[in-house]
């Protein structure tokens, strides 16, 4: 584990709408400050009090009457992409079960799965859902808005955010047996296929991320905050600037650890815009499907140690 002089240079931006302006004079350093922390991290934490604490209370209160259901009922939350189904039982993850909400920003979708959750219906679980997901849905527009201005190509973002549908993950990280401790992993080492990922957890921690020197950190995070982390598709929309960090979540304590994962997806092609191509960075991937991105992981497709994104559309690949 890193030493905690690193905490020191973890970047916390108060991204909350009353905080930060387009309009004022800082907000071109507020956009470097983003691309530098997404280059040099693949994360950083947000405040954003757009999410009300009556909101964070009644989301936490929700998602443990959801994993109360009985087994069979959370299998139900079924599809071909995994990343949509339910998952759990898992050997070599054993405290991680998690259910998947596709196109979470509509009510369609939310209500969909709280009715095969809750076939006689969970008003209260619906509408704090999707609350929830169109209030950090615009969170990551904000922070994709900001690396696109900051990057100098803000004219791809309007088709970029229209191409984008959300994915919300329940999960739950049940706590440690205290007589074997060393059966503690909640998830195991893994990049994100997204763009972005927002978590946000009750205050119970677990998640650590690899840096760029390989050592691994452990992320304290302040009670309400979200982390925002980089997935594979931003690494290659942004010709390799953006790290794409290996993450984990290895569970300590006595307390189970309730996370909600927000994941930005983009449908069709995505293109490297030219403004990240020059001399000093030719072009190191092709036009790629992030859908197809997810599905290539998803086979277990050897070489992806190093970078999915690299093997799966990578210019060498």
């Amino acid at each position: 584990m890193s030493n905690s002089q690193e905490l020191l240079k973890i970047p916390i931006f108060d991204l909350s709408t009353k905080t930060l302006n387009p309009n004022s004079s800082s907000w071109i350093q507020d956009c470097k400050n983003v691309q530098h922390a997404l280059e040099e991290y693949g994360f950083f934490i947000a405040l954003y009090d757009n999410v009300s604490s009556e909101l964070d209370k009644q989301l936490f209160d929700v998602l443990q009457e959801l994993f109360a259901l009985p087994l069979e009922t959370k299998l139900r939350n079924t599809c071909e992409l995994a990343i949509y189904a339910y998952v759990g039982q898992l050997p070599h993850a054993p405290l991680h079960e998690s259910m998947g909400i596709p196109e979470a920003t509509t009510f369609d979708a939310v209500q969909s799965f709280t009715n095969l959750m809750w076939p006689s219906g969970n008003k209260t679980f619906c509408e704090t859902i999707l609350s929830y997901a169109k209030l950090v849905s615009e969170l990551e527009q904000k922070v994709d808005r900001m690396v696109f201005e900051s990057y100098g190509a803000e004219k791809h973002y309007k088709s970029h955010v229209e191409a984008t549908t959300y994915l919300v993950r329940t999960i739950k990280y049940s706590a440690p047996d205290i007589n074997n401790l060393s059966d503690n992993v909640g998830t195991n080492v893994h990049t994100d296929k997204s763009f972005l990922s927002i978590l946000h957890q009750n205050q119970v921690n677990g998640l650590e991320i690899q840096l760029r020197n390989g050592e691994w950190f452990a992320v304290d995070v302040p009670p309400g905050a979200f982390v925002v982390m980089a997935g594979d598709a931003y690494e290659a929309w942004s010709n390799g600037r953006v790290y794409a960090a290996k993450h984990q979540v290895i569970m300590k304590g006595d307390k189970p650890r309730y996370c909600l994962a927000l994941f930005s997806f983009n449908h069709g092609t995505t293109h490297i815009p030219e403004e990240l191509v020059d001399s000093d960075h030719p072009l190191q991937f092709r036009p790629f499907d992030n859908f197809g991105l997810a599905r290539f992981y998803l086979r277990g497709v050897p070489q992806m140690a190093e970078s999915t994104a690299k093997a799966y559309c990578g210019v060498n690949a």
